[in-house]
C-alpha cells in the first residue's frame, strides 16, 4: 500500500472505471511503461480544453469595447464592471474548483466543465444581436462566462497528481502558459471575426458599428459563437480520452491546507503573478480606450491589447522549464522588482496622463514589459508550490487550486479599481500606486521564506 493517509486511499475500483487502479508517477519504471503515455495525453486534452476556458473568461472583455459603438448606452463604469465581472465568478467558482477533482477526479470534471460553457456563449450570442438587453442581463451573462475561469482550479491540482515532481515544473508550466494562450485567442481572433458573417444564417443579423463618419456592418455575436463547436468536440474528447488518478478525498479532509501559514503566503505571490496577468489582461483594451481613445486617429484597442496576454502566456511556457533547472523561488523574486519598477514607470513617465499620442508607443511597451514579468512569475511560483508542500502532494494540488481561486479575481479587482481611480482622480495612477505596494508586499514574503539563504522552506 502507498503512504497515503487512509482519508486519502480507495480501494482498487473496478476495471471499468474512469479511476485509474493505481498510480505511483515516482516510480520509475511505472512512469517508463505506463503513467508516462497516460500523463501526456491528459495534459494535452485538458490543455487544449483549457485554452477555450481562458477564452470564454476573457471574450467580454474584447466585446465591451464596441458595445457603445453598436447602439448600447453604457456608461464608462458600467463597461468596466462588464470586465470584471467574469474575475469575480472565476475567483468564486475556482474556490469550488479547488476541491472538485480528488472528489469526483478528473474525467467527470473536465467534461462537464467544458460543456458548461455553452451557457454564457450561447446567451451572449443572444444579447449583443438586441441592443434592448438591459445592462443586468449582461451583468449575469458576464458572471457565467467566469465558469471559464473558475476551472483553472481543476485543472492545475489534476496536473500535478499525474506528473513526478522533477516534472511538474514543466507539466504546469505548459498547460497553464499554452491556457494563457486562450486570451490571446480572443482579443486575436474577435476583431477578425466579428467582421463577416462568418456561420451564415445560424450567425443572426449584423449590428451596424458606428466611430466618427466611419459605418460599417459587424456580427458581435460571431465573438462568443466561434467557441460553441470546439467547446460541444472537446466535451466529447474528454469524456472519452480521460481518466481519473486514485486520490479521493473528502472535501473536510482537504480544508487543512488552511492551518499551513504557507497557503497563505502562496496565495500573496500568486495574487501579484497570476493577479496581474489575468487583471490587466481583461482591463488592457478598455484601458487604451479609457487613456488615449480620445486623441485623433486613436488606435484601435483590440488591435494592442492581445500583445500583452501573448507576451505573458509565452514567458510562462518558456520559464517552466527554466523554473525546473534554477527553482522558483529566485525567478519569484526578481519578477517582483521588475513589476515594481515597471508599475512605477507608468506612474512617473506620464504616460497614464497623456496629451497626444506620442506617449502611447512608451505606454504600450511599459504595459508589455508587465506582462512578460507576470508570465515568468506565473511559472517559478507554480514550481515553487509543489516542493513547499512535498510532503504531501494531495495538499499541493489543494494549494494550487486554492491559489488560482484567489488570483482569478485579479480581472475583478483590477478592472474595478481602475475604474474607481479613474472616477475619482480622473486618472489611473492611483490603482498603478498601490500595486507598487502590493508588489513590495508580495516580494519581501517571498524573499524571507523562500529566496534567500537561510529561507525557512528553500525552493
Amino acid at each position: 500500500m502507498s503512504t497515503r493517509t487512509a482519508s486519502e486511499v480507495q480501494a482498487a475500483p473496478p476495471a471499468r472505471s474512469s479511476w485509474l487502479p493505481v498510480w505511483t508517477p515516482e516510480d520509475a519504471t511505472f512512469w517508463r511503461t505506463t503513467g508516462s503515455r497516460i500523463a501526456w495525453r491528459t495534459l494535452t486534452l485538458t490543455t487544449v480544453s483549457l485554452v477555450l476556458s481562458f477564452a470564454t473568461w476573457f471574450a467580454m472583455s474584447a466585446v465591451v469595447v464596441r458595445l457603445p459603438n453598436v447602439g448600447f448606452k453604457f456608461s464608462t463604469t458600467q463597461l468596466f464592471w462588464l470586465t470584471a465581472m467574469p474575475g469575480l465568478a472565476g475567483g468564486t467558482l475556482r474556490m469550488l474548483h479547488t476541491f472538485l477533482v480528488p472528489v469526483f477526479g478528473t474525467r467527470a470534471v473536465i467534461t462537464v466543465a467544458t460543456l458548461l460553457k455553452l451557457i454564457p456563449c450561447v446567451g451572449l450570442v443572444m444579447a449583443v444581436m438586441n441592443p434592448a438587453t438591459p445592462f443586468w442581463m449582461f451583468m449575469l451573462l458576464a458572471f457565467l462566462a467566469g465558469m471559464g475561469g473558475g476551472d483553472f482550479s481543476s485543472y492545475m491540482p489534476s496536473t500535478s497528481l499525474f506528473f513526478p515532481k522533477r516534472l511538474q515544473g514543466t507539466a504546469l508550466g505548459i498547460q497553464a502558459g499554452i491556457g494563457n494562450f486562450g486570451v490571446s485567442l480572443v482579443q486575436f481572433v474577435t476583431p477578425w471575426i466579428i467582421g463577416f458573417g462568418a456561420f451564415a444564417m445560424l450567425g443572426g443579423e449584423s449590428q451596424t458599428f458606428t466611430k466618427g463618419d466611419v459605418t460599417k456592418p459587424i456580427w458581435l455575436q460571431n465573438a462568443f459563437l466561434v467557441y460553441v463547436p470546439f467547446l460541444v468536440l472537446l466535451g466529447i474528447a474528454c469524456w472519452f480520452g480521460l481518466r481519473s488518478v486514485p486520490v479521493r478525498v473528502s472535501f473536510k479532509d482537504q480544508l487543512d491546507i488552511f492551518k499551513n501559514k504557507h497557503t497563505w503566503f502562496c496565495t500573496i505571490t500568486y495574487v501579484m503573478t497570476f493577479g496581474s496577468f489575468s487583471g490587466l489582461s481583461a482591463a488592457f483594451p478598455l484601458l487604451i480606450r479609457t487613456v488615449y481613445g480620445s486623441f485623433p486617429g486613436a488606435p484601435d484597442p483590440l488591435a494592442w491589447a492581445f500583445y500583452g496576454p501573448l507576451i505573458g502566456s509565452t514567458s510562462r511556457v518558456i520559464f517552466g522549464f527554466v523554473a525546473d533547472r534554477t527553482g522558483g523561488a529566485i525567478l519569484t523574486h526578481i519578477s517582483g522588482l521588475a513589476l515594481m519598477a515597471l508599475a512605477s514607470a507608468l506612474v512617473f513617465t506620464g504616460v497614464l496622463t497623456p496629451t497626444s499620442l506620442d506617449s502611447f508607443p512608451l505606454f504600450v511597451g511599459i504595459m508589455l514589459g508587465l506582462f512578460f514579468f507576470t508570465g515568468i512569475g506565473n511559472a517559478a511560483t507554480f514550481r515553487q508550490y509543489p516542493l513547499i508542500f512535498a510532503h504531501s502532494p494531495r495538499q499541493g494540488a489543494g494549494v494550487l487550486g486554492w491559489t488560482g481561486a484567489v488570483a482569478a479575481y485579479g480581472p475583478f479587482i483590477v478592472s474595478t479599481l481602475i475604474g474607481l481611480s479613474i472616477d475619482t482622480s480622473g486618472s489611473p495612477r492611483g490603482f498603478f500606486l498601490g500595486a507598487i505596494a502590493f508588489y513590495a508586499v508580495a516580494t519581501a514574503i517571498n524573499w524571507w521564506f523562500y529566496a534567500r539563504k537561510g529561507a525557512e522552506v528553500p525552493c
